[in-house]
């Protein structure tokens, strides 16, 4: 399986407001490239909650490129590819915000949850959180850091995929019952699960 596996933290309620992005690419089953940047919110206003969880405040960032500087690196690793997200509604909808807000196009991508693989994988769980599913399948996690949550994600999608026998995108809905969502220019169609896709206009957000 060819997949990235990218996190999002952001400073305060606002979705745009993302502090940091991790990014962890997986190919052939391997994960052969991590990547974290600091992003510097368009307003640098931090909630203590946000900050007392990830430990990002606004001097960590007051130096940092926004996201529309860094978009030209972040795009090639994800324009035509399969994305992955642990609670993927959330992170893919920190990107559509970003890309609201910076007037940028929607790359082209299909994207899917590795929060709903492992509910679908290792059912009867008490919580599906990332820290709690890394501590049971012996993945390292410095949680609520972005790139520490995206390589956890990659090794918890890797597992569900080999436990499955999936070996290409195609193959996810049929062995794990889990529609991929997709972004596009103009819209997006979420991630779900046995239910029908309904595509949402980017004019409707």
């Amino acid at each position: 399986m060819n997949f990235v596996a990218i996190d999002f933290e952001t400073a305060n309620e606002r979705r745009y407001s993302a502090c940091e992005i991790g990014i962890s690419v997986v190919r052939d089953n391997h994960l052969v490239e991590n990547k974290a940047f600091l992003i510097k919110p368009p307003e640098v206003r931090f909630n203590s909650f946000n900050t007392y969880l990830h430990g990002i405040a606004a001097h960590h960032v007051e130096n940092e490129p926004e996201f529309d500087e860094l978009w030209s690196f972040l795009k090639p690793y994800l324009d035509g590819q399969l994305v992955i997200a642990h609670n993927a509604s959330f992170d893919l909808s920190v990107l559509r915000s970003l890309l609201d807000y910076y007037a940028i196009p929607y790359p082209e991508l299909r994207y899917s949850c590795s929060l709903m693989m492992a509910r679908k994988v290792w059912q009867g769980l008490p919580s599906y959180r990332l820290n709690i599913l890394a501590e049971l399948l012996d993945i390292p996690l410095a949680h609520h850091r972005a790139l520490s949550d995206a390589i956890a994600c990659s090794h918890l999608a890797m597992k569900a995929f080999r436990r499955h026998e999936v070996e290409a995108t195609q193959e996810i809905e049929k062995k794990l019952g889990i529609k991929t969502g997709q972004l596009f220019q103009g819209g997006y169609i979420p991630c779900t699960s046995a239910k029908a896709k309904s595509i949402r206009s980017s004019s409707a957000r």
